[in-house]
């Protein structure tokens, strides 16, 4: 049973060790990974409290092993199809002087071993993602760099220049894509970009192929979906510090990158650590369909809103009989609901307009390639997996819905939705980014709300309210714990998890019961096929066994981010941050002027609320700011204060100014260090943004 299994991983460590494609430096592909000591260093757990996987959790992996289709191994094939090269390099450094991208942090996949704290699927696609370098789509016209990022940067080669489509996360993963690239087929300019959707990893990489005044001058074109500024900002500008703190949950960035640990991202192997930027578009793609022409390659953009992203668009490129599906499919389902926040993804929409590009595009196409995994070659393949895929969409949200009116609730439909068995056999449908269970009540939630018709469910208790009244009818903590000891020991580990919870949530620094319950958490990561699940899992036992490492660095929004958010997104967010507590009883009214823009808001704080206006001006106002946008910028990256900007001339109030300085007052700033288990309290705390600034506001693209 194992060695069907490791068939699979095998295959394409075969290939890496032996290389199947020509050119020198293609003999020997991903041979730079793989670690020196055959991947020694990663038998042990990395946390001393960490404990191996159960007989319970290595029974869950044989019956895996036995059901996953493992003798399919087309997608092993089509991951190594096309390589030309990769890089003498594993890391690529950020300019500030640290680790932007290691992807040799994650050799150890690639020794062959059957590790057993991971899922047998997730192994398999984890080693599917440790593709490294160069790879050709469509022979002297499209290409790919993937593995210096989560996402994949592709180059079509123009008439002149390369067109660049999605520029990764981080400027300096994107330069070396790009020098890579240059060196590898011949140095050529970049005449244009293309950002698939409103998610960083697709664009926040862009200064490192293009320079902003070629954007500007329209020498560069840089192509995006109708409404991609508002998007690329919006999702993240009010709950960017809650989405943050649970980000550090999902992508289990504070966990060290082991079969203990962190394995994959399901959609790439981690996010950049660099410079993020973003420039403007200069050409905006309005219609459902609509074709344009650019330095001799023909591009047929499909818009798909309210799919992965709130804007994204496919593309077709009927000269090669490619087609691009962005983000809509790639290796894996994804989030209809992400588990850092977000709002309920549409996974009705998201079928039907993959539908639409299987009957539109999809008849024709002889390769289907995306911003993350790897290609798909021949008509019938291309055509399998759009359909594979539009059906796992269309079966969740017909599937629950189905069950929703018989009377399933939110809180039940995860124990009653189950994937087709003609589905779970297709590694197409297989949930490593989102997870089945998961996605069932985020379409309920999406029609229904949170709400499962029951009244006592309509102001329930607080879990530090209603947790001590449990312990109590439970008999106190050294039942719960035996009881706890007693399901952990029996393999019934959602069931301990739901007692160990409360007694957590009772009693926060009762140390045996958070041991207690971080090796029930282990155990559920371990065994989860998802990353997200795994990642949350995993992340909460080893906050529960050493508290939220000190440290931990905000993640500040860069100067492209700021200046692409509106003025009025930006009131929103202040008013947002204010002690609803001590705004009680505060009131005035102050009108915002930003000349250089032309923009005017009127701002009033009553009723303990900020509201505000864009295009008027109160008659009667308490004060007038007046400063241009582009120095407020300045305020809202925290690089200078308002008195600043009045001190040199740069802003002007007139009136009294008493109301704002307690507005300034009143501000709460929020730091990505909150508990979310209790007791797990950082060290250390992260050092608050200043007053007005802005922190938080993209996303790491899932």
């Amino acid at each position: 049973m194992k060695r069907e299994w490791l068939s699979g991983c095998q295959a394409l460590l075969v290939w890496l060790v032996a290389g199947l494609t020509g050119g020198a430096q293609a003999q020997n592909p991903g041979a730079s990974l793989i670690p020196a000591d055959g991947g020694a260093s990663v038998t042990a757990h990395f946390d001393p409290q960490g404990k191996p996987p159960s007989k319970f959790t290595l029974e869950l992996r044989n019956g895996q092993k036995a059901e996953l289709p493992f003798a399919d191994k087309r997608d092993f094939d089509e991951a190594k199809r096309g390589f030309i090269a990769e890089p003498p390099y594993t890391k690529i450094m950020a300019d500030a002087g640290n680790v932007a991208w290691d992807m040799a942090s994650y050799g150890w996949l690639l020794t062959g071993k059957d590790f057993e704290s991971i899922h047998p699927s997730l192994q398999r696609q984890a080693v599917l993602n440790m593709a490294y370098g160069l790879y050709e789509v469509v022979p002297g016209r499209i290409y790919q760099v993937r593995g210096f990022d989560l996402a994949n940067i592709s180059f079509i080669k123009g008439d002149t220049g390369w067109i660049v489509f999605d520029p990764l996360t981080a400027k300096e993963t994107a330069r070396a894509a790009l020098d890579f690239i240059n060196d590898k087929l011949g140095k050529r300019p970049v005449v244009g970009v293309v950002y698939s959707h409103s998610h960083v990893d697709h664009f926040g990489g862009v200064r490192g192929v293009i320079d902003e005044a070629d954007a500007v001058s329209g020498k560069v074109a840089v192509i995006a979906p109708d409404g991609f500024l508002h998007e690329a900002i919006a999702e993240n500008v009010f709950a960017g510090n809650a989405m943050s703190r649970r980000t550090q949950w999902q992508y289990a960035v504070l966990l060290q990158r082991s079969p203990f640990g962190h394995v994959d991202q399901a959609i790439g192997k981690n996010v950049a650590k660099g410079n993020t930027g973003l420039i403007a578009p200069n050409r905006l793609v309005k219609n459902d369909i609509e074709e344009i022409v650019l330095d001799g390659v023909t591009m047929v953009f499909q818009n798909v809103p309210d799919t992965e992203a709130p804007v994204e668009m496919n593309t077709y490129f009927p000269q090669f009989k490619a087609l691009w599906t962005s983000e809509n499919v790639t290796g894996t389902i994804h989030n209809i609901y992400t588990l850092r926040g977000a709002q309920v993804r549409n996974a009705l929409n998201w079928s039907k307009e993959i539908n639409k590009a299987l009957y539109e595009f999809g008849q024709n196409a002889e390769v289907m390639f995306a911003s993350h995994s790897w290609p798909r070659w021949g008509n019938a393949r291309i055509q399998e997996v759009l359909r594979t895929q539009r059906d796992a969409y269309a079966n969740l949200n017909n599937q629950v819905l189905h069950y929703a009116n018989q009377g399933v609730t939110i809180n039940e439909i995860q124990n009653v939705y189950e994937v087709p068995k003609s589905l779970r056999d297709q590694w197409a449908a297989r949930s490593y980014h989102g997870d089945a269970q998961n996605n069932a009540r985020a379409v309920i939630n999406r029609f229904l709300g949170h709400y499962d018709g029951n009244p006592v469910n309509l102001i329930p208790l607080s879990p530090k309210d209603s947790a001590p009244l449990y312990v109590e009818m439970m008999g106190g903590s050294d039942k719960i714990i035996a009881k706890g000891e007693e399901l952990k020991n029996q393999g019934k580990y959602l069931l301990a998890t739901e007692i160990l919870n409360k007694l957590v949530f009772a009693e926060p620094q009762n140390r045996p019961a958070r041991q207690l319950l971080a090796d029930v958490y282990e155990q559920l990561g371990y065994q989860a096929e998802s990353t997200s699940v795994r990642n949350s899992f995993l992340q909460g036992a080893f906050e529960l066994r050493n508290g939220l490492p000190a440290g931990v660095p905000p993640r500040s929004t860069g100067p492209d981010v700021v200046r692409a958010m509106s003025t009025e997104q930006w009131l929103d967010f202040i008013g947002i941050s204010i002690d609803p507590k001590k705004a009680d009883g505060l009131r005035f009214t102050f009108n915002l002027v930003t000349p250089d823009n032309g923009e005017q808001y009127s701002v009033e704080l009553s009723n303990a609320t900020l509201t505000s206006i864009k295009g008027f001006q109160a008659k009667n106002p308490d004060l007038t700011v007046t400063v241009n946008r582009a120095d407020l910028n300045q305020v809202m990256m925290g690089q200078a204060s308002f008195d600043d900007l009045i001190a040199s001339g740069k802003a002007k109030f007139d009136g009294d100014r008493t109301g704002f300085d307690r507005l300034r007052a009143i501000l709460v700033t929020f730091t990505p260090d909150f508990e979310i288990l209790p007791g797990t309290a950082a060290r250390a705390p992260t050092n608050p943004p200043k007053p007005f600034e802005v922190r938080d506001v993209i996303d790491f693209g899932d």
